[in-house]
Order: structure tokens, then sequence, then C-alpha cells
């Protein structure tokens, strides 16, 4: 794949806002950019919002693995900053070769909680309000399962999907909410919490977290980006399959539409729910 007839950036700038147990898979993909153009790439993990990080509010990242609601509710409102280039298909049947996922509901394995309705009253923890997983599409299905926000006693916010685990295994609360991609690799990583929770229920599927590029590396570049994730290397193909990611496929950003309208539908409900759209 050459690049000596396109102009490309002299660096390139990765940024992560999803769960940290993944970076080392996305680290992977820097340094296939780095295989592929031979130029300085570097990543960072945030611990910010995406939406109240200054790299992106000043337009100073050139690619990010973001949460589809953050990006979709900026995209809405600035259409020329990013656009979705790819989303991974994950090898696990329930996924029907699709670049879906789900968000699913946790307890504690000694618990009697059995089902959704089981959870009126209980304990809640969350990992943020603009998480989709963990909050959107679970305030999401208390609309369409006729409850209000209420229907938990109480709601935790746990900064992160792992905190929001470990306070379930620690019988801290109740249920959360997890992305399932985070949860199967929590589970790679710590089989032994295959004996200590459960899921009840899952929520979905949902459009699955995004690559995305910001439009100032220009629609050539941005075109051989996506291709290139498109056509992996045998080491990234390597890291593709310890990650359970059976491959990437094209996505446009109105491919996460839905994920604004599940979000409108939670706002318009009356509930508070993080800022995704600016």
């Amino acid at each position: 794949m050459s690049s000596k007839s396109m102009q490309q950036p002299d660096k390139l700038r990765l940024v992560s806002y999803l769960a940290p147990n993944m970076f080392w898979f996305y680290t992977a993909v820097r340094d296939y950019f780095n295989r592929v153009w031979d130029i300085e790439t570097d990543i960072v993990q945030s611990q910010l919002d995406p939406l109240s990080d200054p790299l992106l509010l000043q337009d100073q990242l050139d690619v990010a693995f973001m949460c589809g609601l953050p990006f979709i509710g900026h995209y809405q409102v600035i259409p020329n900053q990013l656009q979705a280039l790819v989303a991974p298909v994950m090898q696990c049947l329930r996924y029907q070769n699709r670049p879906v996922y789900f968000s699913d509901i946790i307890v504690n394995v000694d618990s009697r909680l059995t089902t959704f309705d089981d959870l009126a009253g209980k304990t809640l923890c969350y990992n943020d309000p603009g998480s989709n997983s963990g909050y959107n599409l679970l305030l999401h299905q208390l609309i369409q399962t006729g409850h209000s926000r209420s229907f938990f006693g109480k709601m935790i916010q746990s900064g992160s999907h792992q905190r929001s685990i470990n306070l379930v295994v620690e019988g801290l609360a109740d249920c959360s909410a997890i992305d399932s991609t985070v949860l199967e690799q929590e589970l790679r990583d710590s089989p032994e919490l295959a004996h200590r929770l459960r899921v009840i229920e899952s929520i979905g599927p949902c459009p699955i977290p995004p690559i995305v590029a910001a439009q100032h590396l220009g629609s050539e570049f941005i075109d051989c980006l996506q291709s290139a994730l498109l056509q992996p290397d045998m080491e990234l193909r390597s890291a593709m399959d310890k990650a359970q990611i059976r491959h990437y496929v094209a996505v446009h950003s109105e491919d996460y539409a839905a994920i604004a309208t599940i979000y409108n539908t939670v706002v318009q409900a009356g509930n508070p729910s993080g800022n995704a759209f600016g």
C-alpha cells in the first residue's frame, strides 16, 4: 500500500475513549499504521469524556476509538470534523456477523435476581451518563417496559465498566449494564469472574463503537486509513484474533443515527442524561 503518490500527515495522533481493557489492541492498530506509513504515530488512553476533551474540541486528534453515542452526538452538531471509518465484527455467534454489540445486565451469581423486573428497588451502578451501553440503552429499556428512572432504588456512577463489574462482584451494587464486548474481554482476562456474576438480560443489538477519523486528514488519506483497516496484515490479524474480532467492515457516520434516536427518546422522557449533543 504505497503512500508516495498522496499527501500524508507527518504524525498521527490516536485516542481511545473506550474501556482500557482493550487498549493493548488499539496499540496494535497504532503499530500497524506505523508499518503501513512509516510515520510517527502515538496513542493515548483518554481519561476524559470525549465531548469535554480539548483534543477533540480543538480538532487535534486524528483517529479515535469512541462510543457511538458521543460520536453521533458530536457528528450531528459538527458534521465536518469526524467521520466513521470502520467498525469491528466480533467472532461470537450472538453478533450474527454484524457490527453490533449488546448491553448485558449483570448480577452477582449468588443473588436471587433472574429477570429485569427483579431489579425493581435495587442498586444499579453505571459507568457514566455518556455511555450508550452502560446508561443510555438501560434508560431506554426502562421506557420501553413502562418504568421510570425511579425503578431502581439507587443509582451509583462508577466511572468505568470494570469498576461496575467489581461493585457487582463485591456485592456493593445489585446490577449493572455492561458493553458485551468489554464483558467478554474481562472474562477472557479474568476467567474466575464467570463464577461470580451472570447475565440476566441483554439489550440490543446496537451499532458497535466505530473507529473514527478527523476530516482534516483529507479524503484521500482517510480512504487509505479505511482500506488499511479492511485489509490487515498478519500481525494485526493475529491481534484481532486475540481480541475475537472477525474483521472490520466499512461504516458511515449516519449508521449511528439509531443511537441518537434512542438518546432523544430518553431525554424527552425527562431522564437526566449525558450531554451527548454538545
